[in-house]
């Protein structure tokens, strides 16, 4: 999507230059990619027709004002398609049963504490709407959540779940799962920062808005006003929607709590944080074998052990970026390639050549990793 926005920005800026417009048309792109705005939209179509019909401007100008034309109508077109199937996404995804959904919950590896949190959590609510059918005294806690931990500990797909379980226990209408970040709650002129909120917060009204590294909205500096009304429309809707709504916010542990120390009123929105731990090796093991019987490939006894050592190593040997179970998810993706690269090889290979790996087809995983993770550390001059 930022492919689109990028090129309909630069082109209007372009044209913005080439006709003197003062910024006007560079404004025009930026409320479109901000807000998808029907006012910015026709007026921006104005000034492309005024630019091509003016007999005065020259061939270059017009044919940049062409490719604004069609810079914008891609835009469009990518963000209508996108939309599209992110419908189809929710509403197959809506159609899981409780028990399926709780099941899901459990079957994720490790994380006990986490589940039994939310577990609890579900009961409680459960319990509350029953009660308040029932005539009974009910306390009416808000539903939105804190997630804090580091990268690739669950905190996405937890949510997604929490989601679905609340609409299917009736604390939510719709269920459905709305992920954004800084970008999509911060405009780029004040006083429109305050209706991308109010956007995003109908949008995801009925279901779950998921903020990952909620704390971007306020650590710069430079567009702290901008924060600061992002973080007042966001407060607000926190309590006005809080009946069919449920705001989950993630991030790092430390910058976390300095989010909430932000703002005054943030915290007292928010019932329940929830840590999530980093992985074990242990952990780390049974993530990796489920990712390979799920796509019906095996790990043979050899690798295995290759693989708890590499992994408790690589637990030992933790520091900030660690990614915990995308670690996993990235070693699964290299012993596959290896696998593939190996058995491509074979003349007519059998059906165990096809889903079992082993232990070859590790070595060159693990000077790969040490690679990659050497031009990561040159890239950021480490």
């Amino acid at each position: 999507m930022d492919k689109y926005k990028n090129s309909l920005i630069n082109s209007a800026s372009k044209l913005d230059a080439i006709t003197d417009s003062c910024g006007e048309i560079t404004k025009l792109a930026t409320t479109i990619t901000e807000d998808n705005s029907k006012e910015a939209t026709i007026a921006l179509l104005k000034k492309i027709s005024e630019v091509i019909d003016n007999k005065h401007y020259t061939t270059e100008i017009k044919r940049v004002a062409q490719y604004v034309n069609t810079n914008l109508i891609e835009y469009y077109g990518y963000s209508t398609l996108q939309n599209l199937c992110k419908k189809d996404t929710e509403s197959e995804e809506d159609k899981r049963t409780l028990p399926e959904l709780l099941n899901e919950l459990n079957a994720l590896v490790g994380l006990e504490n986490v589940k039994n949190k939310v577990s609890d959590l579900i009961a409680y609510q459960k319990v509350q709407k029953l009660r308040r059918e029932n005539n009974l005294n009910s306390k009416k806690n808000t539903l939105h959540l804190a997630f804090t931990g580091n990268p690739g500990t669950g905190k996405t797909t937890v949510a997604r779940i929490v989601g679905y379980i609340y609409k299917q226990i009736g604390l939510l209408s719709k269920g459905h799962f709305t992920e954004v970040s800084r970008t999509d709650l911060i405009a780029g002129y004040q006083g429109q920062t305050a209706l991308k909120v109010k956007k995003v917060i109908e949008k995801a009204k009925g279901g779950v808005l998921f903020i990952d590294e909620a704390y971007s909205i306020t650590e710069n500096d430079h567009s702290d006003s901008y924060g600061r009304e992002c973080l007042t429309e966001l407060t607000k809707a926190l309590e006005d929607y809080r009946e069919d709504l449920v705001v989950i916010v993630a991030g790092y542990t430390e910058p976390m709590k300095k989010f909430f120390e932000s703002n005054p009123g943030l915290k007292s929105r928010f019932n329940t944080f929830i840590e999530f731990p980093d992985y074990a090796a242990e952990e780390l093991e049974q993530i990796l074998v489920s990712i390979c019987k799920n796509n019906d490939y095996a790990l043979d006894e050899k690798l295995l052990c290759k693989i708890r050592k590499h992994l408790s190593k690589c637990v030992s040997d933790k520091d900030d970026n660690f990614s915990n179970g995308r670690l996993s998810r990235n070693l699964y993706d290299n012993l596959v390639m290896n696998h593939a690269r190996r058995v491509a090889k074979i003349e007519n290979p059998t059906k165990e050549d096809l889903s079992l790996i082993k232990e070859e087809d590790f070595c060159i995983v693990e000077t790969e990793t040490i690679d990659d993770k050497s031009k990561e550390s040159e890239r950021e001059g480490k």
